[in-house]
């Protein structure tokens, strides 16, 4: 993993499938029911389309959540680009306290590489937890493509 920590910026680059084409990948990151099973049993509604919104809803600690969103990219199988509110910030909900959150995924020789680049992060606590989620949700992710 690579950070840059001034600017609060966190490069998730450790997550490699071996055998596991890119399309695979793609399908994983971008079908609600798939999602669900890796990162944190959330329910997301979106239409993966440019300019949609992106929500995320589901539980923490027993209370109701919803992160939201905007899709600002999408190349299917390559990279999808959106942003991200979460309410778990504690920041209000103004522009301003969007991250943006890029997945990139490459092959190379018959491995397929996925890269989270999230960027306007508020915080470095905020910064530690997000990477720490990110690593708990790649695990899952991980292990869920290996099936």
């Amino acid at each position: 993993m690579e950070e840059v920590c001034g600017d609060h910026h966190a490069r998730i680059d450790d997550l490699r499938h071996d055998r596991r084409p890119v399309e695979k990948v793609w399908e994983a990151i971008t079908t609600p029911s798939v999602i669900k099973e890796w990162f944190f049993g959330v329910d997301t509604r979106t239409d993966w389309k440019a300019g949609s919104p992106l929500i995320h809803s589901g539980g923490w600690q027993g209370k109701p959540y919803e992160d939201k969103g905007t899709i600002l990219e999408i190349e299917p199988p390559r990279k999808l680009v959106h942003t991200n509110w979460s309410p778990a910030a504690g920041l209000p909900d103004a522009e301003d306290n969007y991250q943006k959150v890029t997945w990139s995924l490459g092959q190379t020789d018959n491995r397929t590489r996925l890269t989270i680049d999230e960027t306007n992060i508020p915080s470095q606590e905020t910064k530690k937890v997000s990477e720490s989620s990110w690593k708990t949700v790649l695990l899952k992710l991980k292990e869920l493509l290996e099936r």
